[in-house]
């Protein structure tokens, strides 16, 4: 698989885990963490919250423009760059719109509520403050484009979707 890879979906959908399992079955990848850039941001950084369309929307763009970058660099020195973030409604056409590596393939991972919810009550960290498992859920089916390869992980392992994903390749291509 040459070109890019990136992975969204909502908090503990499980891109993080997807992401560092498809990367290391392809032959020459890196795993681009989009919200390292977030926590790179010493003093200053605003998270997002369901009102904030301000500071906080600036630096979730800049992380964008940040994790688009180093995919760009990686893609150019011959490596499949496997981006994860979480990238819903007109941010995922804008976080698209930022990798000018080609080919470029999408991977929305959308696992039902009830399988969510579950994941993050079994993860150690916790994702969800002051967004529930329902508000991303809703953004995600209700106002995020189609495009790319939307998979319903609900019953996968990471094994069975990274292994979807590789078996429909094209579908994902934007």
């Amino acid at each position: 698989m040459k070109g890019v890879v990136l992975i969204t979906g909502i908090m503990a959908a499980g891109k993080s885990t997807v992401a560092q399992a498809l990367a290391e079955r392809l032959p020459r990848s890196a795993h681009v963490r989009g919200d390292l850039f977030r926590r790179m941001i010493v003093n200053g950084r605003a998270d997002m919250t369901p009102d904030d369309a301000g500071e906080a929307l600036r630096q979730l763009r800049l992380r964008y423009r940040l994790a688009a970058a180093a995919a760009d660099l990686y893609a150019a020195e011959g490596f499949t760059p496997v981006v994860r973030d979480v990238a819903l409604g007109e941010d995922l056409a804008h976080f698209v719109s930022l990798i000018t590596a080609q080919p470029l393939r999408v991977v929305v991972l959308a696992p039902d509520a009830a399988a969510v919810e579950r994941r993050e009550a079994e993860r150690p960290k916790t994702g969800y403050g002051a967004w529930t498992v329902a508000d991303l859920d809703g953004a995600l089916r209700d106002e995020t484009p189609r495009v790319g390869l939307w998979l319903d992980t609900s019953r996968q392992s990471p094994a069975e979707t990274v292994d979807e994903i590789l078996a429909r390749a094209d579908e994902a291509l934007v």
